[in-house]
């Protein structure tokens, strides 16, 4: 290709200034790769005038989306300023202009992601979001292209940084969850709003755009239901450990029958699965399709570097589509209409820890409420009274059943008289260790 490509890059923070990073720092290898030249020609900024630990020409800075929107001469844009209804309006005025986007946002993808690849679509353009999800894993392009001939039917993993850097550190060092969060505020890993990390929404988000692109069905972000770690008890993590478990925040979603469960929740993991030893602020997502198997994506979840390089993983596909006269024709519309599974349909094992009364006959009722709604037990751990208080502590691991099931099974021992109180309830994803 003898003309050089040439990009606006909307947004220049921490991952805004690796990508500018990157094209400077590796001109000859993307020109020896690419058979172009790539030059990042304006870059919208909200102040020109700040100080950032980058040296650049400030002619190429703007405050006026159209210098980049409008410019004939800019092939792609690069989207990395995140928010979402002003953004959304400018990617669409990209399109309407035969501009390319690559974007990082999993905001603006999760909640119009299929508007905006239809709009692309329709203006012979290119849309790519790898860096959306799981930041340098390449998993988007796995699940669309790699295992493109493949049957994936599940997808789990683990998929925000804040949270599994704090599940780690109440795991491994026995910390509160309030000083755990502290510490990853202090070391850049949360927000001093960390809301959106710890009540589960960013890894939802997440999880709507792969479950959309695994099974071709038009997931939205509110088709899943969340469950975060705010306020986690620290001592469930040391009740796991007894049972050969480790807790993990959990994004998950499975198809049957072209009907689709998406959630994210913390959830228990047998101490061998391989998501279960993935820790501190590190992401991987664990995908089972019918003729591979068993594949698992790990890698850093942000980060300036590793997410820029995502971003120019896909503009360097945009770049190879141009050359081979193919952009815009990589979006494929779901083929399938949605369809959530039935929670009569979900089955998983599950860990139960009870407060009860420490009177005879007491195990003789819980086990009556389960055996009701044919749910089993896998193994049992009474914990012995720390004071005579007249309870006791019970931890229940059941074998399969419905979420239904289990439902009814918790309405009805918090009803029981033997019972005092249910003081967590927690799924186990990856079969139980006997």
């Amino acid at each position: 290709m003898e003309k050089g490509i040439s990009v606006g890059l909307m947004g220049f923070g921490t991952v805004g200034m690796g990508v500018f990073r990157l094209i400077e720092n590796h001109r000859e290898k993307l020109q020896h790769q690419l058979g172009c030249s790539i030059s990042v020609k304006r870059i919208l900024v909200v102040d020109p005038d700040k100080n950032r630990d980058i040296q650049v020409d400030p002619d190429l800075m703007t405050v006026h989306a159209a210098d980049i929107l409008e410019d004939p001469e800019i092939d792609i844009v690069i989207e990395v300023m995140g928010g979402i209804e002003r953004t959304r309006e400018l990617l669409n005025r990209a399109f309407q202009n035969k501009k390319h986007v690559v974007t990082a946002n999993k905001d603006l993808m999760a909640l119009h992601g299929n508007e905006l690849e239809d709009a692309a679509s329709r203006n012979n353009c290119d849309l790519f979001y790898e860096a959306s999800v799981a930041g340098g894993i390449p998993i988007i392009r796995a699940v669309k292209d790699g295992l493109v001939a493949d049957e994936i039917n599940k997808i789990m993993g683990i998929v925000n940084g804040t949270t599994n850097y704090i599940l780690t550190r109440m795991d491994d060092e026995g910390l509160s969850y309030e000083d755990a969060l502290q510490e990853a505020k202090e070391l850049g890993f949360a927000e001093a709003d960390p809301s959106g990390d710890v009540e589960g929404l960013d890894a939802a988000r997440k999880m709507a755009i792969l479950a959309r692109l695994a099974f071709s069905v038009p997931v939205e972000l509110s088709d899943v239901e969340v469950k975060g770690i705010k306020d986690f008890p620290v001592d469930d993590l040391k009740f796991g450990k007894q049972l050969g478990l480790t807790m993990k925040l959990i994004g998950f979603t499975h198809v049957r029958d072209h009907e689709v469960e998406v959630s994210v929740e913390p959830a228990f993991l047998p101490e061998k699965h391989p998501l279960a030893a993935v820790k501190n602020e590190n992401n991987a997502v664990f995908v089972n399709s019918a003729a591979v198997g068993e594949t698992m994506f790990y890698g850093p979840g942000a980060g300036s570097l590793p997410t820029a390089a995502a971003v120019m993983s896909d503009v360097a596909a945009v770049v190879n589509n141009i050359s081979s006269g193919v952009p815009g024709q990589s979006y494929l519309e779901p083929c399938y209409e949605k369809k959530i599974l039935a929670s009569n349909q979900r089955f998983g094992s599950y860990y139960v820890r009870l407060h009860v009364k420490d009177v005879s006959g007491t195990f003789t009722v819980i086990s009556s409420i389960f055996n009701e709604l044919d749910i089993s037990f896998e193994r049992i751990l009474q914990v012995p009274k720390k004071k005579d208080n007249g309870t006791a502590e019970v931890i229940i691991v059941t074998h399969e059943t419905t979420k239904d099931n289990m439902g009814q099974a918790l309405s009805n021992l918090q009803k029981s008289d033997v019972v005092e109180e249910v003081k967590s309830s927690y799924r186990i994803e990856g079969g139980v260790e006997r």
